[in-house]
């Protein structure tokens, strides 16, 4: 059950909605795709809320895994950037950690990825999964994970289109450098935000931005503030004078309460980045609950060698029961959280499909995932159960 939630964990990819761009090497760009501005895909502020992993000592496997796909969020904001990434629509993304009493590192290949895109998400990875040596003797530890970039799908800018779309690459790509703006937004998406931009020949910032309204005291706050960030950033116009519309799009994988004013469609994104991290913290609960019943097992087998003589390890072995009892609540927790998630997605699908029977192919996926993860639970539930009558009688 664990190999199989890492594997569909990975799977997740969440196509964000992306900007359709002419590939290299196809016809000139016609008149309408010269003035057409692109370049605004979705923001996910979870990217600016990222915390390192602290790891389990001794770590395993499943831990990682779930560590691994937890910098989701910031593996895929480095493919944004058109320098991470070669000519080819898809970029192929591994990650694979391996931690010895030697050695310990995280090794970053793939498809269709520049040494700028390697080295950002190698630079990501090690500040977000910090790996030390292993003690001496221990089992070496190997984990990996797999991440698509789809460039018509995922979130990515690509530069020579047209000026207003240079433009918009620009605050797309400075986005992660504004993280203040996004600072209120811990549980929530931030709201969509619709700016006008002008551009003219003769100032080499942007000559006006302007917001409508968000309908909320807060999504004004954020317009306020990516206004100001705007305003401030290098532009250039060879018309006299160039005004077009910027479409800010978010999402928060982090969220934990649902974003209303969403439309159903990016509704169902955003669940689906939610799903994403569930399954990793799913992950790494069940990593901790299996090092928590390691550690408790190595102190209770040596109590049982000779109980009249090891009885001063009752103490120790309260307490590591008491530790692995929490692990195993938290097991339960991080699954219960995965399947609010299941459920408010199928729910959303069950919605869409109403509307568009061509969405009964992710509806049996969805109920697939559910029923499958209310499996999960019930493994989860016995677990706890198991390990609590373990420690019932230290109590």
């Amino acid at each position: 059950m664990l190999r199989q939630l890492a594997v569909a964990s990975v799977l997740v990819t969440a196509a964000c909605a992306g900007q359709q761009k002419p590939a290299s090497g196809t016809a000139p760009l016609t008149k309408e795709e010269r003035t057409r501005i692109t370049n605004q895909p979705p923001f996910d502020v979870a990217t600016c809320k990222a915390q390192p992993v602290t790891l389990l000592q001794p770590p395993n496997q499943v831990f990682l895994v779930g560590a691994l796909i937890s910098a989701r969020p910031q593996i895929m904001e480095c493919l944004v950037d058109p320098k991470s990434r070669s000519g080819a629509e898809s970029t192929q993304v591994s990650v694979k950690t391996r931690i010895t009493p030697t050695e310990a590192a995280h090794t970053v290949s793939g498809t269709n990825l520049t040494p700028e895109g390697q080295k950002c998400i190698q630079d990501t990875v090690n500040a977000l999964i910090p790996v030390q040596p292993l003690a001496q003797g221990a089992q070496p530890v190997e984990a990996d994970a797999q991440f698509v970039h789809e460039r018509n799908n995922s979130p990515a800018v690509t530069l020579g289109i047209n000026e207003g779309s240079d433009f918009s690459a620009t605050v797309r790509l400075a986005q992660t450098q504004w993280c203040a703006c996004y600072a209120p937004y811990t549980t929530q998406a931030p709201p969509l935000l619709t700016a006008r931009i002008k551009l003219t020949q003769a100032s080499q910032t942007p000559a006006e931005v302007t917001f409508d309204s968000s309908g909320s005291t807060e999504g004004d706050q954020l317009a306020a503030c990516l206004k100001e960030k705007i305003a401030a950033l290098p532009a250039k116009s060879s018309a006299q004078e160039l005004t077009f519309p910027y479409r800010f799009v978010h999402f928060n994988s982090q969220a934990t309460e649902p974003t209303a004013s969403m439309p159903p469609e990016m509704r169902f994104l955003q669940l689906e980045l939610v799903r994403n991290q569930r399954s990793a913290q799913t992950a790494i609960a069940i990593g901790t609950r299996e090092n928590a019943a390691a550690v408790y097992e190595v102190l209770a087998n040596k109590y049982r060698e000779n109980p009249r003589k090891n009885y001063t390890l009752i103490p120790q072995l309260r307490e590591k029961c008491a530790a692995l009892e929490t692990a195993a609540q938290g097991w339960v927790s991080a699954v219960e959280a995965q399947l609010a998630g299941d459920q408010q997605s199928l729910a959303l699908i069950q919605e869409l499909k109403a509307k568009d029977s061509a969405w009964a192919e992710v509806e049996t996926a969805g109920q697939t995932s559910l029923t499958k993860t209310q499996t999960d639970l019930q493994a989860a539930q016995k677990g706890r159960q198991d390990d609590a009558n373990v420690c019932k009688p230290l109590k």
